[in-house]
C-alpha cells in the first residue's frame, strides 16, 4: 500500500513525500483533507466517530471522511479512493469551485471545493500539522439511503445523520468531543452550502 502522504511548504507547494507515521512524530506540514456530505432531502449532515483504535483522536467526532492525499495520487482519486475505503461509498468525483459555479446544482458526481486552511495539533508524541483541504459532497437531486455508507470499523466505530442546527448545539456545548480540524473545516463547508440554500431558495 502507498503509505506516502505527501509534504508540503507554506503555500501548499509539494517539497517533498514522508511514510505517514513518520511525518506525524516529526511535525512536518503535510496535505490532507475533509470531505463533509450533507442530504437535501432531509437537511442533515453525515459525520463519523473515529475508531478507538485510531493512532490519535479515537473516539472522537468529525466529518464523513478525512485523510491524506498520498504521493502519484491527484486530488479527486484520493478523495473516491479515501471514501471507498472508510465509508464503503463509490463515486467518481469532479472537483468544482464553486466561485465558477452559476447554480451550484451541479449533477452527483459535482464535489465543491470549499478552501484550505493550516493547523497544528498535538496529541501526546505525535501532532498533525497540515493544510487541509475542505471538500462538500452535496448533490441537490440525489437522497442518501443508510446502505449508501457502512463504516469501515478501523475507521469509524459509528455514523451519524444529523441537522446543521443539532450540530452547532453540540459542538457548542460540548466542542472536547469533536476533532481539532473539525470547527474550522465545518464552517468553510457550511460556506458553501449556505450558497446551495440561498439558490434552491430564489427557485422556489
Amino acid at each position: 500500500m502507498n503509505n506516502q502522504i505527501i509534504i508540503v511548504d507554506n503555500q501548499d507547494n509539494a517539497i517533498g513525500y514522508g511514510e505517514k507515521m513518520e511525518v506525524h512524530q516529526k511535525d512536518l506540514l503535510h496535505r490532507a483533507f475533509s470531505i463533509f456530505i450533507f442530504d437535501w432531502s432531509d437537511q442533515k449532515m453525515l459525520i463519523q466517530r473515529r475508531a478507538k483504535e485510531k493512532y490519535h483522536s479515537g473516539g472522537l467526532w468529525t466529518n464523513a471522511c478525512c485523510s491524506h492525499p498520498r504521493k502519484d495520487e491527484t486530488m479527486e482519486k484520493c478523495l473516491s479512493e479515501r471514501l471507498k475505503e472508510e465509508l464503503g461509498f463509490e463515486k467518481q468525483f469532479r472537483i468544482a469551485d464553486p466561485n465558477d459555479s452559476e447554480s451550484l446544482l451541479d449533477g452527483d458526481d459535482v464535489i465543491y471545493s470549499c478552501g484550505s486552511f493550516k493547523y497544528y495539533a498535538r496529541f501526546g508524541s505525535l501532532s498533525e500539522y497540515e493544510i487541509d483541504h475542505v471538500f462538500l459532497y452535496s448533490p441537490v437531486m440525489q437522497r442518501f439511503s443508510k446502505s449508501d455508507f457502512i463504516g469501515n470499523p478501523e475507521e469509524a466505530d459509528a455514523l451519524q445523520w444529523i441537522t446543521i442546527d443539532e450540530l452547532r448545539k453540540w459542538m457548542g456545548d460540548s466542542p472536547e468531543e469533536f476533532t481539532a480540524w473539525f470547527g474550522k473545516a465545518f464552517e468553510l463547508a457550511y460556506g458553501v452550502l449556505e450558497r446551495q440554500r440561498n439558490v434552491l431558495r430564489m427557485m422556489e
